[in-house]
This record gives structure tokens, sequence and C-alpha cells, in this order.
């Protein structure tokens, strides 16, 4: 039998640290919406200035390029507003290096793969550890023209990350690509031009503490009066003092609005970013700060009233609660969710998902739900699945890097502590030792059920395999089937079942014991219904 890989212990996972939360900026004038043009997109060219000055300093990057990158800024819009956007700069560059590194890795994987499958007889079948050639001829040579390419792709990334080059498009790539594929896009040039234009603009403002209302950029009131410093050149359009802009309409924040309104009154940091919804026809602002991050409780204390295991799947949560001890309890629950449509309807249904899971665990009075701690970077490369595409677009779309964010966050309002655990083989084994079980005539256990106890069980320290039955002639019920599920230290738990009043065959009732000798019937044929006859209880006996 091939080693396992060791499991890790499970642990508490961290909340979060920052809060974000958005509002609609409802009632806006049309010279709100002019202004919030042109301040946009005067900043958005600003942005775009000071990105391509980073990406060409590269590595020879210092505070004296930084400061003088800074002063120019500052001379076409305000001081605060040169630094919120070297701040977004330099976080553009540092994304833009950490992709660059993961594309390494992926290309290193995929070149490490094909040169193995290459190295081996065609033909020849793989193992669970690694897999084997290729199948055909014609599949080997044309793997041979994609190692090729691999590898002079890999040699043009390291090089760019050698020379600290980056390659970033404000706006998104994905964006830019659409203006080559309008007719699939279902969009005019029209369209398509307003969108990319909304994109790159410019519009946000990091929060500073102590400053009036926590931010000298954008001001956003505790009753919701939003006002914006104006850039130098737009300093014309002020209608309040100190070259500032109001707007017409307040804003109000309905979810975490008292928070962040108390923040704002205690001059504390709160970053705003306002944007426009091209496909809506709407403005939004955010507001953002950042919080201590919870204290987690201790792994005990969050399994002391059982936990509820979950297992994530490309399209619902399958979770079924375990006790103490952990056995599971009552039937599966399974959320689902529709992960088809735009980035805001995926959003929607992850968090509606999210948000019936957390009530049930509620009301169930559990304090820990565990998950698994998974991480599909390098599971998804089309090196190792090869012809598995499906497999492939299946745990590509599985939104766990989003839907473990969600949880950890929401998670973090209700008092419920998320546990992750290890994910090797809670499927197989979960599917193993704990489907067949827990089916019955009118219930139906699917891996994804019994996967979720093997999740449950392993976030309490258990064993996934369910616990040997005894022999026969030692069960205290002797011929009936027993499984003992409990801890060892539980007392009682090796003792007989409860006596249940009445016969021990299932083909008489159990009230018959006391009704059997005297059942006779108490209906005479023949006699009008008026008359009562009543037969005495006590048989006769000589």
């Amino acid at each position: 039998m091939a080693d396992l890989r060791p499991i890790a212990a499970p642990f508490v996972a961290l909340g979060p640290s920052g809060v974000a939360i958005r509002a609609r900026l409802k009632d806006l004038m049309p010279e709100d919406e002019k202004v919030l043009r042109l301040v946009g997109a005067h900043l958005g060219s600003l942005a775009s200035k000071d990105l391509k000055g980073r990406c060409a300093d590269g590595l020879e990057h210092s505070t004296e390029s930084w400061a003088a990158r800074k002063r120019d800024l500052t001379a076409e819009s305000s001081s605060r507003w040169a630094g919120s956007i070297t701040k977004a700069t330099h976080d553009q560059w540092a994304l833009a290096r950490r992709g660059q590194a993961a594309h390494v890795q992926s290309l290193e994987a995929g070149i490490t793969t094909i040169r193995h499958r290459l190295s081996l007889p065609v033909g020849e079948k793989g193992t669970k550890q690694a897999p084997g050639g290729y199948r055909s001829a014609h599949e080997w040579f044309h793997k041979t023209r994609r190692l090729h390419v691999l590898e002079d792709r890999l040699d043009q990334v390291r090089a760019d990350q050698e020379a600290g080059r980056v390659h970033v498009v404000r706006g998104g790539k994905r964006l830019l690509g659409t203006r080559h594929n309008l007719d699939k896009a279902q969009l005019t040039e029209t369209e398509w031009r307003e969108r990319w234009e909304a994109e790159r603009w410019f519009l946000q403002a990091d929060g500073e503490s102590g400053k009036r209302f926590g931010n000298e950029t954008i001001r956003i009131t505790p009753e919701g009066e939003v006002s914006i410093k104006l850039p130098a050149p737009l300093a014309d359009l002020a209608n309040a003092k100190h070259g500032r802009y109001v707007l017409a309409a307040p804003v109000r924040f309905p979810h975490r609005g008292q928070e962040r309104a108390d923040r704002v009154e205690a001059d504390r940091a709160v970053a705003y970013r306002i944007h426009y919804d091209t496909g809506r026809r709407r403005w939004y602002v955010d507001a953002s700060w950042q919080i201590p991050p919870t204290r987690t409780i201790p792994l005990k204390a969050a399994l002391a009233d059982g936990v509820i295991g979950v297992d994530t799947n490309a399209d619902h949560l399958a979770a079924w609660r375990l006790d103490t001890h952990g056995n599971p309890i009552g039937r599966p629950r399974r959320f689902f969710y529709d992960l088809s449509g735009n980035a805001q309807h995926r959003d929607a249904q992850v968090r509606h998902a999210l948000t019936r899971l957390l009530n049930w665990a509620k009301s169930c009075s559990v304090k820990a739900i565990a998950v698994e701690d998974l991480d599909f970077q390098a599971e998804k490369t089309r090196e190792k699945h090869g012809r598995k595409r499906r497999f492939r677009q299946l745990i590509s779309g599985m939104p766990t890097g989003k839907l473990r964010a969600r949880l950890a966050s929401m998670a973090d309002a209700t008092g419920i502590a998320i546990i992750a655990v290890d994910p090797a083989y809670t499927s197989k084994w979960g599917a193993q030792h704990w489907q067949k079980p827990m089916a019955g005539p009118t219930r139906k256990t699917t891996r994804h059920d019994a996967a979720s106890i093997a999740i449950g069980r392993r976030a309490q320290g258990h064993r996934i395999r369910r616990r040997t039955t005894p022999p026969r002639a030692h069960q205290s019920d002797v011929h009936g089937h027993r499984t003992v599920q409990a801890d060892r230290r539980a007392p009682g738990r090796e003792g007989p079942r409860p006596r249940i009043p009445g016969p021990r065959t299932r083909s008489v009732p159990p009230d018959a014991t006391s009704t059997r000798a005297t059942r006779t019937s108490k209906t005479v044929r023949g006699v009008r219904s008026d008359q009562v006859w009543v037969q005495d209880s006590l048989l006769l006996t000589d």
C-alpha cells in the first residue's frame, strides 16, 4: 500500500482584519455626475502616468524616486490625492509581481509533468502518486511541441522577473480583450468605451486617523453628507469652502452603518472609493477600515457543543451536525448556490448559502463549523489532469478562496468559530466508512454528505473510520446490530439498550400482552343496536 501523506492538525481560523461596506449614491444631480466624471478622469490619467513610471523603475525603485513622483502628482492634484495614487500604484505593482511568481511556478510544474510523461513508454499506466505515459504516439508528438512552447514562455517570464518588468493593464486585461470580441460580449463600441473609461477612473482616498471625520479627501459625515476635495485644475467647480464639492444627496449605509458613524465621529480612519456601474447606470461608494483580528477561542472550547462538518462542492454545501463524540445527529443539510452569471450574481449566491448555513448553526446551538482548508491552485493545471477537461472546469469553478473569506467574515459577526481541517482523503474515507451505514429506506446519503461527517470528525480529533462492531456473541443484545460510536470515557457506552415494554416480536403490537387473553368479540349478530350486551372479562374455568 502506498504511503499516506501526513495529516495536518485542525486549527481555528483567524477572523477578518478589515471591514468593507457599500452604499448607493442616489438622487444625484446632473452637476454632481459631471463633477464625479471629471475628477475621476483627471485622477485616472495621473494614476496611469504614475503606474507607468513605477513600472519603468522596476527593481531600481527607491524612496527618492517615490518622493519625486509624488511631488509631480501634487502639483496637478493635491498632496493627499498624490499619496493615494502612489499607494495604489505600489499595491498594483506588488500584486503583479506575486502573479508573476505564481505564473513561473505553474509553468515549472507543467514542464516537469510533461518531461516525466515523455520519459515513459507510450501507453504505460500511471499510479495515484504519478501519471503514466501518453496514450498514443500522436499525443506524445504534440506534447513534445508543447514542451518547447512552455520552456520558451518560462524563459521570457523569468527574464521579466529578474529585470523587474511587469505587465499591467489599467482597466483589466479581460476588458481590453473584449474590444476585439464585441459581438460575443453583446456590446457596442460606445458601450465598451464607456465601460473602459469608467474602469480607468480613480476616485479613492485612504483614511487618516485624527483628521476630521477620518478622511480629508473624500469626507462623509455621520449624517451622510458627501464632499470631495477637488484637484487643483478643477478647483473652479467647488461649491463649498476650501475647494470642496458637496454632493446634493446624502448617502446611507444600511449594513454596519452605525459602526462607521461611530468611527467617523471619533475621527478614526475610514477609506472611501467611489465608482460607477455602467451596466446599472448607478454610482456607488465603498467604505472600508481596519479592525483588530478577533481573538480566537481554544479548539476545545469551540467543540464543546459539537460541530457542523461542511463539504464544499461546485454547486452546494453539504453539512451534517455531529455531537461531541463524533456521532451524526439528525439528517444532512444541503445549501445550494448557482455560480453561473456575472460576478455580482455569484457573490450573492455564495452569501445566501452561507447565511442559511450560519442560521442553521445558530438554531442548533453549535459554536463551530469545520471546513476543508482547500487550495486548488496546484491541482487545476492542464498538464496534471490532461484530458479531464470537465474535472478541471469543476475544480476551477469551486469558489474556495471567496467562500473561505466570506465564511470567516460572516461567522465572526455571529460568534461562530471556523475550524480548518486538512482535506486529505475526506471524500474517499467518508464514502468508505459512512455513506452506506447512514443511508436508509427514506434517506439517500451522498458521498458529499459522508465527507461532511469525515470533516467534522477530523476537526474533533476522532478517527474517520467507524469503530469496529464487537463480535456477535459479545454484543449486549446478542443478535442485534450495534456499532458503538460513543467516546471511551462516556459512562454506559457498552451497557444494554433500555428495556422497552411490550413483546419482543414485531408481529404483535406492543399493547397486545394485556388484551390477548381477554380479546373476544363484543358484537352479537342478530341483536338490535339499541340493546347492550356486556361480556364478562373473566374466563370460566373448571
